[in-house]
């Protein structure tokens, strides 16, 4: 089996605008001779790879420790776009995908409201990009409430560099829980089995 780590490092990944930089200190050190090694750090929610909840854009929505754990892992799909991404597009591409889609863009794909509504309407449970945000910035709001509101969890910041398009995968990416929150860090990976004997 092939393990693919496609989360980004929280530290070297730049926060969204006007969001809070993270910060690491060392309060104990081997170095300083301490007897340990001991570190506390503070970041935004949205800082590398990270989920969504629909509470982030729907104040009645799905907090991040109200999210099934199943949405988390199972048969995934990674397709890649290039621009802004239709509803059009996505009508042409969902009955090929698993419940969960990944959307390789390099960092410059976007879903339009129309594309998040056809999803809304779909099965797909949740959606991921490379970039930092699911959405274009002039629909921002609209399209990241389209998909609160229809319970799709969202999956930002994904490093998918070194993973070739198909539905051959099984996503894994656990948010931390942070209970009452709209978003949480993960770890996520994909796991594709290997072809033959």
């Amino acid at each position: 089996m092939y393990i693919y780590d496609i989360s980004r490092s929280i530290p070297k990944s730049q926060p969204y605008e006007g969001d809070p930089k993270t910060e690491i200190e060392f309060v104990k050190s081997i170095e300083n001779n301490d007897r340990y090694n001991l570190s506390g750090f503070s970041m935004c929610t949205h800082t590398g790879t990270h989920i969504d909840a629909p509470f982030h854009y729907d104040n009645e929505g799905q907090k991040i420790n109200e999210i099934r754990l199943a949405t988390f892992y199972g048969k995934c799909t990674v397709m890649s776009f290039d621009g802004l991404i239709t509803g059009e597009d996505m009508e042409k591409i969902l009955p090929y995908c698993k419940k969960r889609l990944l959307i390789h863009g390099n960092g410059n794909s976007f879903l339009l409201s129309s594309a998040a509504q056809v999803i809304a309407d779909s099965r797909l449970v949740l959606v991921g990009i490379d970039a930092p945000s699911i959405s274009a910035d002039f629909e921002e709001d609209k399209t990241h409430l389209i998909l609160a509101r229809s319970e799709i969890t969202v999956l930002e910041g994904l490093n998918l560099e070194n993973v070739k398009d198909g539905s051959d995968y099984t996503l894994c990416a656990f948010p931390i829980r942070l209970d009452g929150c709209e978003a949480a860090p993960c770890r996520a990976i994909l796991l594709e089995q290997e072809k033959g004997f």
